[in-house]
């Protein structure tokens, strides 16, 4: 009998039994030799019976080692991930025909709510992962000589060339299988082992997007809609890659989106379709970039413009300028707080005046995964288990903890919740702004803009998530 902490499963063993089979039986692959089949199943299985079936049904020596009950229900969620849905799961056969394990992978990938497959090449192995909730999970591995059949798929999918291994290519799958409908952002990277394919999954119903199910406090979502609703000037998001800014940006735009407006979009790529809206995709190799793209805009008569990022001083100056001449502009930016796309605009070559007449509102945001509410523990909490330098705003003497369950496929976290900074710039601001003074820490306070450590830290206080995930955040405080 093996205690919970000594099992694990290897990637490359999965393939022996199907997800159906698995779950139906409920039991999981030890190892393999030529002629025996070691399955770890429940204590309380009829040894005899599930050996004689499975035997009849893999046609091998099956060797069973009871595990408990609640062993083997942690071990399948999390090795035989499925989606907890009513409408079932979607089965990934264990051949390894290109066309079907495609298809099937990314039809699993959707109904586990992934974001991304990864599917890569080494020496000796080739794997495919994928991101749930913000972190990797490894799913398959392949054998050599079946990836680049795989990598073909793709490529012939995406409209890429085949022939062309030696250079990075991007394109789109517009991808319809049963019930699926969605398009699939395609990145394919020359590695040292082989090509390396990156299937950014796309999600094309804006229809459950609301700015008030995102994160925002109260106050600072009435910042934010305060500024989204003036009509000019700029409106800013800043984050790191998979923030959650463009869904922010989207559930703006969907606010927005009425018959007396006209809204433009240059997005690289289009994540959402909004009907009533104009959306335009970004080619930079046929010379249709953001700076272009805006120029044109401003031929079009538009109330309302969203860039989907600000990358550049030729997109930053065009952003300006359509804010100087009576529109509102929505985008993205990369810095590290709100108040830091000041100094960002500054730094591009942008004059303080034009930043402080047209930046209207400056908003930051991070994704927190959300601790499971269906096994989520709670315990005496440490003070040392804060950065060093942080103070926390308030005492905490106790705290939740990731356990896992077959809810959270035994992560302990389900769900991620956007955490805000937002700061409107008013006049006293502006003028901070104008004179070059990048240190408002002051002023912030005095308006109770409360800083993306401070939400971050009203969540962990709530026991909605743990310490180790605002960890990060309370560096910036």
């Amino acid at each position: 009998m093996n205690t919970t902490d000594e099992i694990s499963i290897r990637t490359d063993d999965l393939h022996f039994l199907t997800k159906d089979q698995a779950w139906h039986y409920k039991v999981l692959p030890k190892n393999r030799n030529a002629e025996t089949l070691t399955l770890y199943c429940e204590d309380s299985a009829e040894i005899d019976n599930l050996k004689e079936e499975l035997e009849i049904l893999l046609g091998i020596t099956i060797n069973l080692e009871p595990i408990s009950g609640a062993e083997i229900a942690r071990l399948l969620s999390k090795y035989y991930l499925k989606e907890n849905a009513a409408q079932g799961t979607t089965q990934v056969q264990s051949s390894y025909n290109a066309d079907d394990f495609l298809l099937n992978l990314i039809a699993e990938a959707k109904n586990l709510k992934s974001s991304d497959i990864h599917i890569e090449s080494y020496e000796n192995k080739c794997r495919v992962r994928i991101r749930i909730d913000g972190m990797m999970v490894e799913r398959y591995l392949l054998k050599r000589d079946e990836y680049p059949a795989l990598i073909n798929k793709i490529k012939i999918l995406s409209n890429l060339d085949i022939a062309e291994k030696r250079l990075p290519q991007d394109g789109r799958i517009n991808f319809r299988h049963n019930s699926h409908q969605f398009d699939i952002r395609v990145s394919v990277l020359p590695t040292l082992h082989g090509e390396k394919a990156v299937l950014r999954l796309l999600n094309n119903d804006a229809t459950d997007i609301d700015l008030n199910s995102l994160g925002f406090s109260k106050s600072d979502l009435d910042n934010y809609l305060q500024g989204a609703m003036r009509p000019n000037g700029i409106l800013l998001i800043s984050g790191p890659t998979g923030s959650g800014k463009t869904t922010t940006l989207y559930a703006t735009l969907k606010l927005l989106n009425k018959e007396t407006r006209n809204v433009m979009t240059i997005e690289d790529p289009v994540e959402y379709t909004l009907e009533g809206i104009n959306q335009v995709q970004l080619k930079e190799s046929i010379g249709l970039t953001f700076g272009a793209a805006l120029r044109t805009f401003l031929r079009q008569d538009p109330d309302v413009i969203m860039v989907g990022e600000i990358r550049d001083m030729e997109t930053a100056e065009m952003a300006i300028r359509a804010a100087l001449t009576g529109h509102l502009v929505l985008s993205t930016i990369h810095t590290n707080s709100a108040w830091g796309t000041v100094s960002r605009l500054i730094d591009m070559g942008i004059p303080p005046f034009l930043v402080a007449s047209t930046l209207n509102t400056t908003a930051a945001q991070r994704l927190v995964r959300l601790l499971c509410p269906h096994c989520k523990e709670e315990a005496s909490f440490d003070e040392n288990l804060y950065p060093k330098q942080f103070k926390p705003y308030s005492k905490v003497s106790y705290h939740h903890t990731a356990k896992g369950c077959e809810q959270c496929y035994y992560t302990g976290y389900r769900g991620r919740k956007a955490v805000y900074e937002v700061i409107p710039i008013d006049q006293e601001l502006a003028f901070e702004i104008k004179n070059g003074n990048m240190y408002i820490h002051d002023l912030l306070k005095e308006r109770g803009i409360g800083t993306l450590a401070e939400n971050a830290f009203r969540l962990f206080e709530e026991g909605k998530t743990s310490i180790e995930e605002i960890y990060p955040l309370l560096f910036n405080y």
